[in-house]
């Protein structure tokens, strides 16, 4: 993974992870081996049987991390400070129902920390073949988390180049995104001039949606 967009996005969830966070969707736990150096514990869940065994044996040294299955939506319940989900809504159906137990996974005043693509005009091919039923909008994201009762306390968009970038790879040449000089390019150089500008000034696009929310007290 690119290292300097996961700093970048890293930094987006670690003010709101709180005493014991819980990662929905870890994958193979590249961010949460970054929050962790923010959070006392955590829980790291996914759906995948791989994966979750991939996850128990990169962190099987710390004390402080629970690995444990969860699909979504689900009729789970627990009292996290907070859940992070980053690209894993736009995989499932029922998204308003995977919000909602996030939701309960949370205590009352936790937060819910979500990062989903954006746009739906660069759904393309790199979209269907990882499994995506949708990108959003600020508008429609809003609405999902609203629909779960979630209270919103942020809601931009992130990574405005590289939305460009990707359209143009993915949707006009057709590629598949992967290792290489493209990828390099991105995260040496776009990616940190495109944090810096975005800094100062919130785009009215991006690649990703970044939303910050909070169960109601």
């Amino acid at each position: 993974m690119a290292k300097n967009h996961r700093k970048w996005f890293v930094a987006f969830a670690t003010p709101y992870l709180g005493d014991h966070p819980i990662e929905v969707s870890a994958g193979l736990g590249d961010y949460a081996a970054e929050w962790l150096e923010h959070a006392p514990r955590m829980t790291l869940t996914e759906a995948d049987p791989g994966r979750i065994l991939a996850l128990k044996e990169r962190f099987a040294a710390n004390r402080d991390v629970t690995v444990r299955e969860l699909m979504l939506p689900s009729d789970d319940a627990a009292d996290h400070s907070a859940a992070v989900s980053y690209n894993v809504l736009e995989h499932i159906e029922d998204d308003i129902g995977a919000l909602r137990t996030m939701r309960a996974m949370v205590r009352p005043g936790g937060y819910v920390v979500i990062v989903v693509p954006a746009f739906p005009f660069a759904m393309g091919p790199a979209d269907i073949a990882t499994g995506h039923v949708r990108r959003y909008t600020r508008r429609t994201m809003r609405a999902a988390l609203l629909a779960a009762d979630l209270r919103i306390e942020r809601l931009h968009y992130a990574n405005s180049l590289g939305l460009i970038g990707y359209y143009v790879s993915t949707c006009l040449l057709r590629q598949l995104p992967g290792p290489g000089p493209m990828v390099k390019f991105y995260d040496t150089t776009v990616a940190p001039v495109t944090r810096l500008m975005e800094r100062v000034v919130r785009p009215p696009f991006g690649q990703s949606v970044v939303a910050i929310a909070r169960r109601p007290d």
